[in-house]
């Protein structure tokens, strides 16, 4: 019984120990520091600081999401981003108009918690 605990939390600090590693938030940092243009989204509860934002297209330009109020995230429908509070992530969008949605559940207005992003 005892081998059997002691090899159950050996396996779990090797997983955590692969996941901490694998975490590649520096990269991330790295990778936002070289975009072109910065972006800053300020959501407090229920709504995002502008109706519309627009960023060039085909251009790396990095989204930053700060929390005034409440805690959120954005996403832009379509495409593979989430950007959390407190934190930013580089798009490289083709022209076009993109939804933005708050994507934690925040309260009663979250589903009205919408934006549009225009790229041209």
């Amino acid at each position: 019984m005892l081998k059997k605990s002691l090899w159950l939390a050996a396996i779990a600090v090797l997983a955590i120990g692969i996941l901490v590693a694998c975490g590649g938030s520096k990269d991330k940092e790295k990778s936002t520091k070289n975009a072109e243009e910065t972006i800053t989204i300020e959501a407090s509860n229920f709504k995002f600081d502008k109706k519309e934002y627009e960023i060039p297209a085909n251009k790396d330009v990095a989204l930053k999401l700060e929390n005034v109020d409440g805690n959120h995230a954005v996403m832009i429908e379509g495409e593979d981003v989430n950007v959390t509070g407190g934190s930013s992530d580089v798009v490289n969008l083709k022209p076009g108009e993109y939804t933005l949605r708050c994507s934690v559940p925040c309260g009663n207005g979250h589903a009205d918690m919408v934006s549009k992003l225009v790229v041209k």
